[in-house]
């Protein structure tokens, strides 16, 4: 049996129709303390969710999962993946590399990432996504981390061209509280969260949740603790042979998402970008060809 691909939580995700009751309680105690809650002993772990032994040994297999220790293990790994920072991501990937040269391993892993990130995301997610996403019926704020906060910047100008109503919060946590004092109930989050995950973030993220807004999260396959307040998580691959996790797979689904609006609001939004051209040409900001 090969080992399966993705994170456990999309694996029970994938599966979960196939669970029984008994294994169902023991998947939702695990998502509910994720990974934790799978990273004790079998007999320790089936005792927690008030479920029996077995009850774990099959769930685990019908994840495809040769037993529970191969469970352990990848549940190991992902939390070893999560805290690992520059250093510790390039001692793995150097361990590892091929010798073929770099440029080649480069583009394997980027096409990887992109196949993996789209293969899982759900369809019907993305479209309730996007049509939040394209909705002026309430604001849009965005808003990413030190190092997502350029791909909340793309994020932004696009949205902005498209709708009404969009902000972008700066990069400073200190000024969130002006931008949370009109926040309101119908509202919309977009964040960007990859590892190693910033508690701001998640403070705002719950902030925004109490408040009635809708969280929409886009993280890396490792899942920001922010998932547990969002409405639609879309989980993004970024492991590339380098001391930094690759942005590309996470901007090629922005910008799926930013068609996706678009045509939510099409004419609306052709109306808005002519207006928008019509004021770029009375400005002189760009030149004609």
């Amino acid at each position: 049996m090969t080992t399966p691909s993705g994170t456990v939580r999309q694996l029970i995700r994938e599966h979960h129709a196939q669970l029984t009751q008994s294994e169902r309680k023991f998947a939702q105690a695990l998502l509910d303390d994720y990974p934790g809650a799978g990273l004790s002993s079998i007999t320790q772990a089936a005792a927690n969710a008030g479920v029996s032994t077995p009850t774990v040994a099959r769930m685990v297999q019908k994840l495809g999962f040769k037993g529970y220790p191969a469970f352990h293990a990848a549940l190991l790994g992902e939390l070893q993946a999560k805290v690992s920072g520059p250093e510790a991501r390039r001692a793995v990937w150097a361990a590892e590399a091929p010798d073929s040269h770099l440029l080649n391993r480069f583009a394997e892993a980027v096409t990887q990432n992109l196949r993996q990130t789209f293969a899982h995301v759900d369809t019907a997610q993305f479209d309730a996504a996007a049509a939040r996403l394209a909705s002026p019926e309430g604001r849009l704020y965005v808003v990413g981390g030190r190092i997502t906060r350029s791909l909340a910047e793309y994020a932004f100008t696009h949205f902005q061209a498209i709708r009404a109503r969009v902000t972008h919060l700066t990069s400073s946590s200190a000024t969130w509280p002006h931008y949370v004092l009109d926040m309101t109930e119908g509202d919309t989050l977009l964040i960007f969260d990859i590892r190693r995950y910033e508690e701001n973030l998640l403070r705002l993220a719950e902030i925004a949740q109490a408040r009635g807004m809708q969280v929409i999260l886009i993280t890396d396959q490792w899942s920001s603790p922010i998932a547990s307040v969002a409405a639609h998580t879309f989980n993004c691959w970024v492991e590339i042979p380098s001391a930094w996790d690759s942005n590309i797979a996470t901007l090629s689904l922005v910008e799926a998402l930013v068609a996706a609006a678009q045509e939510h609001r099409w004419p609306e939004a052709r109306d808005r970008f002519e207006r928008l051209d019509a004021l770029f040409e009375l400005t002189r900001l760009f030149r004609k060809p």
